[in-house]
């Protein structure tokens, strides 16, 4: 009974992974961007609910200060081939995708419509100081 318990727990282990490790459209880039808080194309980012836009990613950065602490995603559509138009926008509390207007959580990029399976590319966000170190 042992052994079948723990071969049920590895099997689940083994399958466990998130959506965005499955996605067939969006490649896998390194992230290494710094934000210095302090410049004036960051400003909105020192208020809860600012957002800010950075280079960097596959189709560049989008920065939110959620009123606690700061989360970053690409721009880039997850659901979506690197087209023209697949570089997220930020409305209000959602990042939208221009081609289909498809919206995704901006506190922790899901896709707002349960047929699109893959959430916004997230990246690590850690703050020192008036800077902040965005990293995949």
């Amino acid at each position: 009974m042992k052994k079948l318990i723990l071969l049920v727990f590895f099997i689940g282990l083994i399958s466990c992974g998130s959506d965005d490790d499955e996605n067939q459209f969006l490649p896998n880039v390194a992230v290494n961007v710094q934000i210095n808080l302090n410049l004036p194309q960051y400003h909105d980012l020192l208020v809860g609910g600012g957002s800010a836009y950075a280079n960097g990613g596959i189709k560049g950065i989008i920065i939110y200060n959620t009123g606690t602490s700061y989360v970053a995603f690409d721009r880039a559509c997850p659901h979506l081939t690197l087209q023209a138009c697949a570089q997220m926008t930020v409305e209000s509390i959602f990042m939208v995708c221009p081609c289909d207007s498809a919206r995704f959580q901006i506190i922790d990029g899901a896709p707002e419509n349960g047929d699109i399976r893959q959430a916004a590319r997230f990246y690590n966000v850690t703050k020192s100081g008036n800077t902040l170190f965005i990293r995949s």
